[in-house]
């Protein structure tokens, strides 16, 4: 089974949400500063997820600097703009066999604890 997770290594956010899921070696981690995203893995994650707009954060420093908010972003958009700044992609993002958990929110991580106690 694919476990898998996308984060920033000097992000306290994503240290703390690993240490509270207690994961370890069995996940595959992958610091997106040190390690840039392919664009078969930024599209695997938009086909898991339904959407690259999905994966896309709208609270990156470079959103509002580059105007984007005054901006109608297709999902070509959002897929060029994460992969050309890593700084765009919602972090961490766990991928747990089929399933995609994007985002530091309280359910998000209840949620990626639920899928890991029952693989």
């Amino acid at each position: 089974m694919t476990k898998k997770v996308y984060h920033l290594g000097n992000c306290g956010t994503c240290k703390r949400i690993i240490k509270e899921l207690g994961i370890g070696e069995e996940f595959d981690y992958q610091n997106i500063k040190v390690e840039k995203m392919t664009v078969d893995q930024v599209d695997e994650m938009a086909n898991i997820s339904g959407s690259y707009e999905k994966l896309f954060s709208r609270r990156a420093i470079k959103y509002r600097s580059m105007g984007l908010q005054d901006k109608t972003l297709s999902e070509q958009d959002y897929r060029q703009l994460i992969l050309d700044e890593y700084t765009f992609l919602k972090r961490p993002v766990f991928i747990v066999g089929e399933q995609i958990f994007i985002g530091n929110a309280k359910s998000n991580v209840a949620a990626v604890k639920a899928a890991l106690e029952a693989s």
